[in-house]
């Protein structure tokens, strides 16, 4: 069968395109540290009060520079709401959920996170620049979703 020269070059640049997303979804799965949580990243949220982890949401100093942030999103809040930590430091947020999907965005950085009951989300960012940055929740999560907010403070 004859196909035309134009033809040609469209199926030879779609087959080109499917290659390269099938090769960026491989990059970002194996280079890139992206993953689906697993089962050792569990809590039970109907008791993090009793959680040795989740007890006592808040800021850690944890030495030369680096900071945890223990956090746990319930409906319409994040706990703690407001976060201060210095230039340059790596702050690592571990976060689950109390109720329902909420998510979380820090506006002008990298981190979009979602969050799931039960599920404990662990990432780590540098907060190199000095400023306020809000945080957002990006997953609906009832009526007053639009006031689910809080601010991380980097100081210089």
């Amino acid at each position: 069968m004859h196909i035309h020269f134009y033809e040609r070059i469209w199926i030879s640049i779609a087959i080109a395109a499917i290659v390269l997303m099938f090769g960026a979804v491989a990059a970002a799965g194996f280079s890139f540290g992206v993953h689906m949580p697993g089962d050792m990243g569990m809590v039970d949220p109907a008791a993090l009060n009793e959680d040795p982890d989740f007890s006592n949401p808040g800021v850690f100093d944890k030495g030369d520079g680096k900071y945890e942030v223990v956090m746990i999103a319930q409906t319409w809040q994040f706990n703690p709401s407001k976060i201060s930590v210095p230039a340059g430091s790596e702050v690592t947020f571990k976060v689950t959920s109390r109720d329902v999907t909420h998510g979380l965005m820090i506006e002008n950085t990298n981190v979009n996170v979602m969050i799931i009951p039960g599920q404990v989300s662990e990432f780590t960012v540098k907060l190199s620049k000095s400023g306020s940055f809000n945080m957002i929740c990006h997953e609906y999560c009832g009526v007053a979703h639009q006031t689910m907010t809080g601010q991380i403070t980097v100081t210089p």
